[in-house]
């Protein structure tokens, strides 16, 4: 019984495993000869600056939804586009397809990649990043961060991922598979959150060779995958004179002493006002004597000659160095021997 039933597990299993390589097949005409039971719209905004280029491109893009019964209408004077299904139209979700449409046109994409989203593989997000970062500055670099230098980091998540992605203003458009939609968006929301996309474009990579393999289609791939810590490091600005925080005491500060209270110590309680006048002004004498010393100091210093240096004579220098000290000259002759292992004699020896 055992083995009867683990049989038959694996044919449900390969029954409801998709194969490799399938596609839907279209939907035609004659899958619903009857049309739809009731019309819908849906009609979007564009920018000022896209006018010009939409108009251009609109008899190209009304013949295109022909082709599926479907109505386009441009209002100039609104600015805006509005797409209708009619009685021709069979496909129940080209509608869907025709209002991604031109919201892909209305956010900058070109007529020759927006028109991609009719086919039935492909699947489009718009990603709103404009309220995510509140300073514009900082908004700014980390939108920045998502194209890269010269486009690299754009043209890197397109290949891992397979996606068409145009970053214009506020938005970022993407067009691929639900599976790329997903990592794109991850990619884009967290880069908005001061997470470089680089981190999570090496993973995609990882992922991507991992996926080659079929023995690791079943296990996990935790351990292959990089764990990036995030780092906070606070930017506050130091303050040039940081004060030291005193212990903590519950107990108030002690009062300080009032005027009467100084005076009464000083002894300047019990004078009169005219004492007190006259030690005021002999106070304010000493303070202008002391001034005046200072500034007097200060004036002098700057009047001083400066100190000069003493020079002595080569001359000098000469005869004391022409100068021979005799005994130390007798004891170094005494030490020195000739040729033949004899010392040498000194003059005096010699007339001896």
């Amino acid at each position: 019984m055992s083995g009867s039933d683990e049989s038959n597990d694996d044919t449900q299993n390969d029954e409801l495993s998709v194969p490799p390589g399938w596609k839907e097949p279209a939907f035609t005409k004659d899958d619903n000869p009857h049309g739809l039971v009731d019309k819908s719209s849906f009609s979007t905004l564009f920018p000022k600056y896209r006018e010009k280029y939409i108009r251009e491109c609109w008899p190209l893009l009304t013949r295109k939804l022909n082709e599926y019964g479907v109505k386009a209408d441009l209002d100039l004077l609104n600015g805006s586009m509005t797409v209708e299904s009619t009685r021709k139209t069979y496909d129940p979700y080209i509608i869907i397809r025709a209002r991604d449409l031109i919201k892909l046109l209305s956010r900058a994409v070109p007529y020759e990649q927006a028109v991609k989203i009719l086919q039935d593989d492909m699947y489009c997000d718009i990603i709103k990043i404009g309220g995510m970062v509140r300073n514009k500055a900082r908004y700014v670099k980390r939108r920045q961060r998502i194209i890269g230098p010269d486009g690299a980091n754009l043209k890197a998540m397109e290949l891992l991922t397979g996606c068409y992605i145009l970053v214009q203003g506020k938005t970022v458009a993407v067009m691929g598979s639900h599976k790329g939609l997903r990592s794109i968006r991850k990619i884009v929301e967290e880069c908005m959150k001061n997470v470089h996309p680089i981190y999570n474009i090496k993973r995609l990579m990882i992922q991507k060779e991992l996926e080659k393999d079929p023995a690791m289609k079943n296990e996990s791939w935790d351990r292959f995958l990089p764990n990036f810590k995030s780092k906070t490091l606070s930017k506050r600005k130091q303050p040039f004179k940081k004060r030291e925080k005193k212990e903590y005491t519950p107990f108030p500060p002690p009062q300080l002493p009032r005027k009467e209270d100084i005076e009464l110590e000083t002894g300047e309680w019990f004078l009169n006002e005219a004492a007190r006048k006259r030690k005021k002004q002999l106070e304010k004498m000493r303070e202008q004597q002391e001034n005046t010393e200072k500034s007097l100091t200060k004036k002098m210093k700057s009047r001083q000659p400066p100190e000069e240096k003493s020079y002595e004579s080569k001359k000098t220098e000469k005869a004391d160095s022409s100068k021979v000290d005799v005994p130390k000259l007798k004891k170094k002759l005494k030490k020195k021997t000739n040729a033949a292992g004899k010392p040498i004699k000194t003059p005096s020896e010699i007339k001896s």
